[in-house]
């Protein structure tokens, strides 16, 4: 099943957004002319057991790596190598949703993300970005939301 097909499928509302193919979230907001603030980022990473986390911040912000390792109480956390992602979350780079990914993950999403009623993410590929109301994105994974960035 596709991303499309699970969205229709639970009922949940999203919208498409089609762009020129990009990787970077900055390139994405210019292309398709949405504030990088509500266009996020959907980092994978992986816990000291190597067990996947997805963090969901916005386009212009940084991850914190020691605010993220408190809010899923790890004694560390790092980046997955970006050749790599696509294992666990089942998309490429640049094209990662904020939902419905390859691999359960353990989710926190950026509380500055819970201002905005819709948040824009990978679309599955990477000329495609998805708006999503923002409590379905937190509902669908299950989500942390708290202060994880610098």
């Amino acid at each position: 099943m596709n991303i499309d097909s699970y969205l229709k499928e639970n009922k949940i509302w999203h919208n498409f957004i089609e762009k020129p193919e990009t990787v970077h979230t900055k390139d994405a907001s210019k292309a398709a002319n949405i504030d990088i603030k509500r266009l996020t980022k959907a980092l994978v990473l992986l816990d000291q057991d190597k067990q996947p986390i997805m963090a969901i911040i916005p386009g212009d912000c940084k991850l914190s790596f020691s605010k993220l390792k408190e809010a899923t109480n790890s004694k560390s956390v790092f980046l997955v190598k970006f050749e790599n992602a696509e294992q666990y979350s089942g998309y490429p780079p640049g094209a990662t949703p904020m939902i419905y990914h390859k691999q359960k993950m353990k989710t926190v999403i950026d509380e500055k993300l819970s201002k905005y009623e819709t948040i824009y993410g990978g679309g599955g590929i990477r000329t495609k970005i998805l708006e999503l109301r923002t409590e379905d994105v937190i509902k669908l994974n299950s989500a942390l939301v708290t202060d994880i960035t610098e």
